[in-house]
């Protein structure tokens, strides 16, 4: 069979492009096509579902204002036959913290999320002490923390109603793992599945997250992402904090709310980050690395109750933390968005966008996401996003 467009992998980004294509009442055939519909293990499932305009570069910070946009309308924008999704969206906002080291840094980013529009309020050390009295401040100099337009969701629902909706505009949905992109001269002209069956195609997107560097090393074309394992833990604690957001430690430790619970976690160090090949999860990392640091700035968090933990697989860019996103160099027809390096769930109703615009005119239309284009890579020009969590 042929169709106009088929699309590898579908969690959030793949369901985006679908819904986005679908949405802009593109006129051609499209194909989702997933290995595993229960997503147990994906991205999008395992995910703490945040979204935020902290960034340090404007395409990263443009992407979430368009995120959080959709986000607050999903209800009316995913509706289907009069139901309307819920994703349970929580604008707590998150509170970057800095010591008089990092303070430099946090005043400039937070001049250019202001400049693009972003709520975020820069908060002295006396300020931060007023607003989050549950806080420890004494080796802090500064903090921002995002008033409206940032915080947590239901990123399974999410991905749920954009399929939902997608489907019910006419994009076929499929079970099947691709093994291999088709390729004719220049050109990706389809797919071919486990059980051997091919699906041209006019077009190829590949948004399948870690297994994409895979599917595109058969046509040649090196990506620099790798499986990278990141830990969630959660936890209670007996004292109520109110106004808890986002909470980024200046360590690159994270925590929020979940319901009556905390979640957190943080990445560990460059030369203690293999390659994933397990979803177990190491307990003494919450033990000996994340508690202790919550403990000190938040000191209600020293006599906490810890609970279940998952672990999931980021799609990490080793060349700089930033998404892979657009066409690929020397084959025609072929779309990618891999890469993004934990930032993926929020950003996916912008990259999906993009990814629509690009197939239907050509060319991006509404926000320019070509900086993070597979020409950087080749280049060795990195993007520098000085906010990764």
């Amino acid at each position: 069979m042929t169709y106009d467009v088929v699309i590898i992998g579908g969690a959030a980004h793949g369901a985006s492009l679908a819904y986005h294509l679908a949405a802009a009442k593109f006129d051609g055939s499209v194909l989702v096509i997933e290995k595993d519909p229960t997503f147990q293990r994906a991205a999008t499932a395992l995910s703490a579902s945040s979204i935020r305009q902290q960034f340090s570069t404007a395409t990263n910070i443009e992407i979430s204002l368009y995120g959080i946009d959709f986000l607050r309308r999903v209800g009316d924008l995913l509706e289907v036959n009069g139901d309307k999704p819920a994703i349970s969206l929580s604008e707590g906002g998150y509170l970057f913290l800095a010591t008089p080291e990092g303070a430099p840094v946090l005043a400039e980013n937070h001049a250019l999320q202001a400049s693009l529009g972003a709520d975020i309020v820069h908060l002295d050390t006396a300020g931060l002490a007023e607003k989050f009295p549950w806080l420890a401040t004494d080796d802090l100099a500064a903090g921002c923390w995002g008033r409206t337009g940032e915080g947590w969701f239901d990123g399974y629902g999410l991905m749920q109603a954009l399929r939902r909706k997608a489907a019910s505009l006419g994009t076929e949905f499929r079970t099947g793992e691709v093994t291999m992109i088709e390729r004719e001269g220049a050109r990706a002209s389809g797919v071919r599945l486990a059980d051997g069956t091919v699906f041209s195609a006019g077009t190829v997107a590949v948004t399948a997250g870690t297994g994409t560097p895979a599917l595109l090393a058969g046509l040649g074309i090196p990506l620099p992402v790798e499986a990278k394992k990141r830990f969630v833990f959660t936890f209670s604690c007996r004292d109520q904090l109110s106004n808890f957001p986002l909470l980024v430690d200046p360590t690159g430790v994270y925590a929020r709310p979940e319901g009556e619970l905390y979640i957190c976690g943080a990445s560990p160090p460059e030369a203690n980050d293999p390659e994933a090949r397990d979803f177990d999860v190491d307990h003494s990392f919450f033990e000996e690395t994340i508690w202790p640091v919550l403990a000190a700035r938040v000191p209600a968090f020293e006599r906490i109750k810890p609970g279940r933990a998952w672990a999931g697989h980021y799609d990490l860019n080793t060349f700089d933390a930033n998404a892979i996103v657009g066409r690929v160099p020397e084959i025609d027809d072929l779309l990618v968005a891999t890469g993004f390096s934990g930032h993926g769930l929020q950003q996916a109703p912008g990259v999906g966008r993009g990814l629509a615009e690009l197939i239907m005119h050509g060319r991006y239309r509404t926000l320019d996401l070509s900086p993070l284009g597979y020409d950087r890579i080749a280049d060795k020009h990195p993007i520098v996003e000085k906010n990764v969590v």
